[in-house]
């Protein structure tokens, strides 16, 4: 009788211990979520929910090494640090963080801005279950019974709670790419200009990031990381910016450049609408580093030795 009460003991602190942690890993990052439903669209309780159920609460492996909270794989527009590990296939790449925040930021980028993923923007945000069965029609995980598994893990969790209450700052991206940007002009009379397949705008006489990201339905952060630009970037009349993310290659047109003298990887960057990340690899450089004055910088391949 001895040996079974300390059995049922032991089952009752296992299980308590794992509520426990089920609950302080949704509490160390609710917030997050909320921030990034403010900021992108998505639902906190999507968010939550998919973060609880890709990581075993963060459990899994990937978010351990790499604080891969959403089980993200490489796909060739990657440029970030990998990490390789079996799923469907064997030794598959998946994408790997600095930051736990780096995580959730990517994952709303990753529905956002992915053109699969864009009807669900369109429903209401506090609907999880349409958003669950969504992103199992568009195909995010290969368990047929994903949808109602992630439906679930937000139940159970009440997560839904988190959607109340937060007001979302950006529109679907549905209406952008509903616009006809060629020869468009707003109604601040800005023209919209094309470089390498990848919308830009000219900044005037007391433009901030606030007033453009506002005007285009966009957050600050997301115009700064389209552009390159860390925190402390200042606007100038004139300047390019871009209101979509760069391409990772330059068109075949301009697979070469020779840099001038001062001139900086992220200045190149601009010219080209080549994301930063994929010159520094091209060329096999760090990030900060700057080119000698006539350097060859390749604009599509890795350099060859």
């Amino acid at each position: 009788m001895r040996s079974v009460i300390v059995v049922l003991i032991v089952c009752f602190c296992t299980n308590l211990s794992a509520q426990t942690t089920k609950k302080q890993y949704i509490e160390n990052f609710k917030n997050l979520a909320v921030d990034q439903m403010k900021s992108s669209g998505v639902p906190a309780s999507i968010i939550l929910g998919q973060a609880c159920l890709e990581s075993g609460y963060g459990k899994s492996s990937l978010t351990v090494e790499g604080k891969n909270h959403f089980g993200i794989k490489c796909h060739s527009s990657w440029t970030g640090e990998k990490m390789y590990h079996d799923d469907d296939l064997k030794g598959e790449c998946f994408r790997k963080y600095k930051t736990d925040a780096e995580s959730f930021a990517d994952h709303s980028d990753f529905l956002r801005y992915n053109k699969r993923y864009a009807f669900l923007f369109d429903l209401k945000p506090t609907d999880y279950k349409a958003w669950a069965y969504g992103l199992k029609k568009a195909g995010y995980a290969t368990n047929p019974q994903y949808a109602e598994s992630l439906i679930k893990v937000i139940e159970d969790n009440e997560l839904y709670l988190y959607d109340k209450g937060v007001k979302i700052q950006v529109s679907s991206p549905i209406v952008l790419e509903k616009i006809e940007f060629e020869n468009f002009v707003i109604q601040l009379n800005r023209k919209i200009h094309t470089r390498n397949e990848v919308k830009y705008v000219i900044a005037n006489e007391g433009d901030t990031f606030e007033s453009l990201a506002e005007e285009f339905k966009l957050t600050k952060r997301q115009l700064l990381k389209f552009n390159d630009l860390d925190k402390k970037a200042e606007i100038y009349a004139g300047q390019e910016l871009y209101i979509k993310p760069k391409k990772k290659r330059s068109s075949s047109n301009f697979p070469i450049h020779i840099a001038q003298k001062g001139e900086t990887m992220q200045q190149i960057s601009q010219q080209y609408a080549v994301k930063l990340k994929s010159l520094y690899r091209y060329n096999q450089m760090k990030s900060g580093d700057s080119p000698e004055e006539g350097q060859e910088v390749f604009m599509r391949n890795k350099m060859k030795r």
